[in-house]
């Protein structure tokens, strides 16, 4: 692989399901400076948008949407509900059918199709793996097939489907992204960057379960190269290859946000935190040190190896936004009055 993403011999279609997201919303920017033809399939209203164009679905049943794959040359299926929720039936049934049962759907709809596309890039998940302890995980891996629900079983269904659905495409690429640092819309550094402010981006539980992450520019550019690049096949971890340890991740982000110390959250506290905000403690507890191994074969050139420095890009926005002094009433700004605190200039 060369420094630059490959560019494409000619103009594609590319149909992005679930494009409205952190990742969605990016590669769709990308492949529309790149001149390509690019449709959301999504549950917002269909419409026209300037260099890109959205059919509705419901993400349950053919219809309309199925249209926009006549003369599709790529699809590129990242839909989903969130995995940060509460580990309950309801939650785990809505995440197996948001994402098994929406990529069942669309192998349904290729298959009505006289031409069907050159290529299918699916995103899975690291969590894939469940927790793994202290063990190198890569492409070589074989992940296990019983584990944390909300996680191994989600992603086996997930990926189960995808190589039912994409049977008869000539290039298939599955993607085992890791946690995602940087970017519109990171839910990770929200999260964190806000218990760092707060004084309370402690270790949690051990601090010792292993932490797989990328930084969110090498992400984006490693998923719009998989829409374009037809070398690649397969599958791919998309990931830093530098894991850090859940303490060094929390070390990095009080560090973006100017604070030496975190209380920790043991295990329990941990797990009644998480209940609190909805969310699934098994995020934070479980381990996984995955390598890419295939990216580094390959000579991708990452952008960002250290957490550090990750999470200080990540929270530079919201830091700055949260230092921003208030602004002015609206009568002070019409009247062009200064705060008091602020120097006055000559002109």
């Amino acid at each position: 692989m060369t420094d630059d993403v490959v560019t494409a011999p000619t103009k594609r279609h590319v149909v992005i399901f679930g494009g409205s997201g952190f990742l969605g919303s990016e590669l769709r920017s990308r492949l529309v400076n790149r001149g390509d033809r690019v449709t959301v399939v999504a549950r917002d209203p269909s419409r026209d948008f300037h260099g890109w164009t959205q059919a509705y679905w419901d993400a349950e049943t053919l219809g309309p949407w199925v249209d926009v794959l006549e003369d599709v040359d790529v699809v590129v299926h990242m839909a989903g509900k969130r995995v940060d929720c509460r580990p309950n039936k309801r939650n785990i049934a809505e995440l197996i059918r948001s994402r098994e049962g929406t990529v069942a759907l669309v192998g349904r709809a290729l298959a009505r199709l006289s031409h069907r596309p050159d290529a299918w890039i699916q995103m899975s998940s690291l969590a894939r793996f469940g927790d793994f302890g202290d063990a190198i995980i890569d492409e070589s891996t074989t992940p296990p097939e019983a584990g944390h629900r909300q996680m191994v079983e989600v992603c086996r269904r997930w990926e189960a489907a995808f190589e039912e659905a994409s049977r008869g495409i000539s290039r298939t690429v599955l993607l085992r992204p890791s946690i995602g640092i940087g970017g519109i819309g990171d839910p990770a550094t929200g999260q964190l960057s806000t218990l760092a402010r707060f004084g309370m981006a402690g270790k949690i539980g051990s601090g010792r379960q292993w932490v797989s992450w990328i930084g969110a520019d090498d992400l984006f550019a490693l998923i719009e190269r998989a829409a374009v690049d037809e070398t690649m096949s397969g599958t791919y971890h998309l990931t830093s290859p530098n894991p850090v340890q859940n303490r060094e991740l929390m070390a990095a982000y009080r560090a973006a946000a100017g604070r030496k110390l975190g209380l920790p959250a043991p295990r329990p506290i941990a797990k009644i935190g998480a209940k609190i905000l909805g969310s699934d403690p098994a995020l934070a507890l479980t381990s996984r040190r995955g390598i890419p191994t295939r990216l580094l074969a390959e000579g991708f050139p990452f952008t960002c190896t250290s957490i550090d420095e990750a999470a200080a890009t990540a929270t530079a926005p919201t830091i700055e936004a949260a230092n921003a002094p208030p602004p002015l009433p609206r009568g002070m700004a019409r009247r062009g009055m200064r705060r008091v605190s602020e120097p006055r200039t000559r002109s």
